[in-house]
């Protein structure tokens, strides 16, 4: 069974809170409500609009094999069940940084990521 490092309920505050960027692709700023985590996320709204006042869930994990053994690091689309079967977006990454800050008692986590999967559910 897969470990999940992370997961919490967020809602999105604002898209773009900075101005539009990209085309494509918005930021959005959101909270989460069980740690009341603020996050900053670029998400490609063409394939997955989001909008102010929605709910989402954000999980994090180190594999999406359900058994928990380690991926590959690459998408393989097949018939072999997986954690991203739960979701409707998925994003794979690298977590390359994380830094504290005492004063505001404050730990950041900076992760790189790149579409692997979206996925509308019927359901």
């Amino acid at each position: 069974m897969v470990e999940t490092l992370f997961e919490d309920i967020f809602r999105v505050d604002a898209l773009d809170p900075d101005g539009k960027k990209f085309d494509r692709v918005s930021r959005i700023s959101a909270r989460s409500e069980q740690f009341d985590m603020l996050m900053h996320l670029d998400i490609n709204t063409e394939i997955y609009p989001m909008y102010a006042g929605e709910k989402f869930m954000m999980v994090l994990a180190s594999t999406l094999n359900l058994d928990g053994t380690p991926d590959s690091g690459y998408f393989t689309p097949g018939n072999r069940k997986s954690l991203a079967d739960k979701f409707d977006y998925v994003m794979q990454g690298k977590l390359y940084r994380i830094s504290e800050e005492s004063k505001e008692k404050q730990v950041k986590a900076y992760v790189s990521t790149s579409l692997c999967k979206c996925n509308r559910s019927t359901s």
